[in-house]
């Protein structure tokens, strides 16, 4: 299993990328990872470590390739320019690559989410039947488990039929995550079927029919991490929003925890004696880095977009995301779902 990871995208590039490489590889015995970007710089960091000369990365060399780029692609530049100019950027060749090389099954950056879509429909291209890639993240639910948001923002305006494609897409991605009988809920105002907008409404009518997709209905913001569905379905401007809100939230939980904790002694011993265990696990659930990145769905081959400010950890989650998705076939489901589906019945774009 060879992914692709480019190294120079990304807050804190190229050293938490390679750091988080070298993660994944040692954690996955049948992984190879090919990094692009600038080759001396790469080099330096894995003779250095974690700032360390006399104590390099421990690694397979055999499993971590280098291919040197010259550029690199910034979130100021304008997506569609930066792909068809900077054609020796680090992200530019790691897609070529992936659409070239038989043996690369994914690809990850940290890098502009406008480029990264941007390039993979350029270079890499859809799966033949989808209107419109989408971008999904996989969020905790309370119950311990996960849910896929899908559209977390790739897509600002929808048509039914786009969301009628990200309940399919979600749910062979759930599939491959092991859920053998995903539940989709559709986002909207309401749980009622006449609630929302009438794209919504529409959308409603065409999924409670859409064969393969296990549809429990609409239901709102707040049920999105209640663990009673498993597919969350949005348009791109909603989805990214509820994604942005849920983010915030925890970060402001657990700043208001930190701060309650401190302000009193009392408080500092009941934390230290009979709660730290609690506060932990609270904040490992909630933690997205351990959840890997937003896996790009659509697109011809498997494609994570890892958060902009991702460190090691996180880097590492997403590559062996990437290689699990994969694994478990994630490309060949959704084109499976979609043979089985009578396309004409939930419309066009046009």
């Amino acid at each position: 299993m060879k992914i692709i990871v480019d190294a120079m995208g990304g807050d804190n590039a190229p050293e938490a990328i390679v750091a988080g490489a070298v993660q994944a590889i040692n954690a996955q015995k049948d992984l190879t990872v090919v990094l692009t970007g600038d080759k001396e710089r790469i080099e330096k960091i894995l003779r250095s470590g974690e700032g360390n000369e006399e104590k390099p990365y421990s690694y397979d060399p055999t499993r971590l390739e280098i291919v040197h780029c010259a550029e690199v692609i910034t979130n100021d530049d304008v997506p569609t320019v930066a792909i068809r100019q900077k054609k020796d950027s680090s992200l530019v060749v790691a897609l070529k690559i992936l659409k070239e090389d038989e043996e690369a099954k994914g690809f990850v950056s940290a890098g502009s989410t406008g480029a990264v879509l941007t390039g993979a429909l350029l270079r890499v291209g859809r799966i033949r039947g989808i209107s419109r890639p989408a971008v999904c993240p996989v969020l905790p639910t309370a119950k311990g488990g996960k849910v896929l948001l899908i559209d977390a923002g790739a897509n600002a305006e929808c048509k039914p039929v786009n969301l009628c494609h990200f309940a399919i897409m979600g749910t062979a991605y759930a599939k491959a995550m092991g859920i053998s009988s995903p539940r989709v809920g559709l986002v909207t105002n309401g749980t009622e079927e006449h609630k929302g907008d009438p794209l919504h409404q529409e959308s409603y009518q065409l999924l409670k029919n859409l064969a393969g997709i296990r549809f429990v209905g609409n239901v709102e913001g707040r049920d999105i991490m209640s663990g009673d569905i498993d597919v969350a379905v949005c348009d791109g401007f909603s989805g990214n929003i509820a994604l942005k809100t849920t983010e915030g939230t925890a970060l402001a939980v657990m700043s208001v925890i930190k701060e309650n904790i401190k302000a009193s002694f009392w408080a500092k011993i009941g934390y230290a004696l009979f709660m730290r265990k609690a506060f932990k696990n609270i904040k490992r659930v909630l933690d997205y880095s351990k959840y890997g990145g937003a896996v790009l769905l659509g697109i011809d081959k498997v494609v994570v977009k890892s958060h902009g400010s991702s460190k090691a950890e996180s880097v590492c989650a997403s590559i062996l995301q990437a290689r699990d998705a994969a694994a478990n076939g994630l490309t060949e489901t959704i084109k499976e779902m979609l043979s089985q589906v009578d396309l004409e019945a939930i419309g066009s774009e046009a």
